[in-house]
């Protein structure tokens, strides 16, 4: 009864295998393999003792091969072959790809990168379709799990699987209805309107609304709403300040006006954010390429 285990079973033993059956040498398998003939022999006996054979006999001043071991071999060649495509990175064709990309983003990264960056990518796959959810506020767990295979966010979860790379900064500015009021002309104005804001789900705010009242300085909301989306039906026809990232004034808020704010503020930057089990897929350095291109031409 053999009783070694399988698993000792290698790349190298097979290749040795194969070797001896073609050469029929032991010496000459070994000057091909660029060993040492006392290395194919202890290499031999390893292989006889986990297939119970054998496997080469002496005939004269060569050896020959058993019955099992021509077979072994036939096996040992494809084995080799699926071995060689197992460590190969396989060629990426985006004309090949029929499947469903999922992106996480909220509705200002979505609005403002997503549909030229699908433009894009629809050239050179024309088979590729595309699902977007909304990403709130994304947690680790939305990349690991796979939900998506990209998020775009200004707040990449923490997370040593999770990488993250900055697309671009945007600044905030004051959202206002020029039919209704003027701009506030400092920050005694500001502070004297009713302001509209985004609340994420669970209670996150906008990183401006965490900054100001960090530094001390109170508002008083007449709204808050769950996405961007939600801002122009209360701002439109009212006196109310919204206080946002500017590059919305492109998509859910034009034809709104827009000022500077009446204090200093840090920038939001926005990044894309993926698990490290894409980080050298080749579908994923194509999807991120794209965005790049997006992100720069904006």
């Amino acid at each position: 009864m053999n009783n070694v285990d399988y698993l000792d079973l290698d790349g190298r033993l097979l290749r040795l295998l194969v070797a001896v059956h073609e050469e029929g040498s032991v010496t000459r398998a070994a000057q091909r393999l660029g060993i040492t003939q006392s290395a194919v022999s202890h290499m031999l006996d390893k292989l006889r003792a986990i297939v119970g054979d054998p496997l080469f006999v002496k005939s004269g001043r060569s050896v020959v091969a058993t019955a099992q071991a021509g077979e072994l071999a036939a096996q040992a060649r494809g084995l080799l072959d699926q071995l060689q495509q197992f460590s190969s990175k396989p060629d990426f064709a985006p004309a090949s790809l029929d499947r469903t990309l999922t992106i996480a983003a909220n509705d200002l990264q979505r609005d403002l990168l997503l549909p030229a960056l699908f433009a894009l990518l629809k050239q050179e796959a024309p088979r590729l379709q595309l699902r977007v959810i909304p990403s709130n506020i994304p947690g680790s767990e939305l990349l690991r799990t796979d939900r998506c295979q990209l998020a775009i966010s200004p707040r990449p979860p923490a997370g040593s699987d999770i990488v993250q790379r900055r697309l671009f900064n945007d600044r905030y500015v004051v959202f206002y209805d020029p039919q209704v009021r003027e701009a506030p002309r400092n920050l005694k104005d500001y502070l004297a309107a009713e302001h509209v804001t985004v609340v994420y789900e669970p209670q996150r705010h906008l990183d401006i609304d965490d900054h100001l009242q960090g530094k001390g300085i109170q508002r008083r909301f007449a709204v808050s709403v769950a996405g961007f989306a939600g801002i122009k039906p209360f701002l439109k026809g009212s006196a109310y300040l919204a206080t946002l990232p500017h590059r919305l004034g492109a998509n859910q808020l034009a034809g709104f006006s827009q000022t500077g704010t009446p204090f200093t503020c840090p920038e939001m930057p926005m990044y894309a954010i993926w698990h490290q089990r894409y980080q050298h897929h080749p579908m994923m350095r194509w999807l991120l390429d794209k965005l790049y291109q997006v992100s720069a031409a904006m």
